[in-house]
């Protein structure tokens, strides 16, 4: 393991734990709904994670890929690739919308101001940021993370230790008085995995392409996508020690931060803002990026008018969203990993039989 590997799964990480799973509204419908199942839950999307975050970064490495699109040809051929690239545009422009919604939900939760404040605060600081250049943006979402991550673990950590109701209770509560995306909590781990790989692959694609090492980039995808499941299972079961204090809790990581400080709350409060900052800044930039060179005066306009219909967008609530977006997000994702898989197991075939012939001439 190199220190291309390390970067390789940090921003791997990065790209995938956005505001949805930091507010832990997407673990909450994803997993901890589903009850104490729901842990076996976190464990099939960490190993999916770590295998498809592996195949992701080695074929990306052996393209030297500059571009997802390069990559998604590859995968699914020209005419398909062109059709899937355009479709996972607008879903990300989705998952940009649900930023907005979210960062309305914090500002009235924690400082009982109207929903529209916080998004319109949003819109205007997602705006000011695109008309900046590109390594401004990615210094920017990358700062993020180390302290939204010790937020996360120092809330999680605690709560799971000051849990106060029986574990028949919490499960019986978790699955009759809270909504999944599914009713099925196996369909709701591969569609966790899904929609998180279709919102992370543009990104990982050229991190993975940067890296001339296809085994150093495979080992980054591994480390970073057990990485991702270790963060979803603590975060989970920190959810759900606490699940029947936080019924109709549209910001549960929020919740959690109240009952130990209404100081730590404020902070964590600033760092999901920060988190949901990051990841609609990257969502709008890969939406108005398919349309428009980065840094040009078309490009800013794109993005000006996308993010401003986005505000009117997110008015349906960001739990709302959430349910709705993300699973959708999920089922075109499958296609994805469909196409992942099979080349996987294509390029093994082709391996075994090179080598088969290279045994049978020696």
């Amino acid at each position: 393991m190199n220190k291309q590997s390390i970067q390789i799964a940090l921003a791997y990480m990065s790209v995938v734990i956005g505001g949805g799973f930091a507010s832990g509204q997407e673990v909450l419908q994803f997993f901890t709904g589903y009850g104490l199942i729901g842990i076996v839950g976190t464990l099939v999307s960490g190993l999916m994670f770590a295998f498809l975050g592996m195949q992701i970064a080695r074929v990306s490495s052996k393209m030297q890929a500059s571009s997802h699109k390069e990559v998604l040809y590859i995968l699914f051929g020209a005419r398909i690739g062109l059709v899937v690239d355009v479709v996972l545009s607008f879903f990300l422009y989705g998952v940009g919308v649900v930023m907005l919604a979210g960062s309305g939900s914090i500002f009235a939760q924690q400082y009982d101001l109207p929903p529209l404040f916080g998004g319109v605060l949003m819109t205007v600081l997602v705006i000011a940021t695109l008309c900046m250049n590109v390594k401004r943006i990615i210094d920017l979402i990358s700062a993020v993370m180390p302290f939204l991550l010790a937020m996360v673990l120092i809330i999680t950590t605690y709560s799971i230790f000051s849990y106060n109701a029986p574990i028949e209770t919490l499960d019986a509560v978790a699955r009759e008085n809270n909504e999944t995306v599914t009713g099925n909590w196996f369909v709701g781990a591969l569609l966790y995995a899904s929609f998180n790989i279709a919102v992370g692959f543009p990104m990982l694609a050229v991190i993975g392409g940067m890296t001339k090492q296809p085994k150093a980039a495979a080992i980054g995808g591994v480390l970073g996508g057990l990485g991702l499941g270790a963060l979803i299972l603590l975060l989970n079961i920190g959810l759900f020690a606490n699940i029947n204090q936080l019924q109709g809790i549209e910001m549960p990581s929020l919740a959690l931060a109240e009952r130990i400080s209404p100081i730590l709350s404020v902070v964590m409060s600033l760092a999901l803002v920060c988190m949901v900052y990051s990841t609609a800044v990257g969502m709008f930039f890969a939406f108005s990026a398919r349309f428009a060179k980065p840094e040009t005066k078309r490009f800013k306009v794109i993005s000006a008018v996308s993010v401003c219909i986005g505000l009117a967008l997110s008015l349906g609530g960001f739990s709302k969203l959430v349910g709705t977006v993300y699973p959708l997000l999920g089922y075109v994702g499958f296609a994805l990993i469909l196409s992942i898989c099979f080349n996987w197991l294509r390029s093994r075939s082709i391996a075994k039989a090179q080598k088969a012939a290279l045994e049978a001439v020696s």
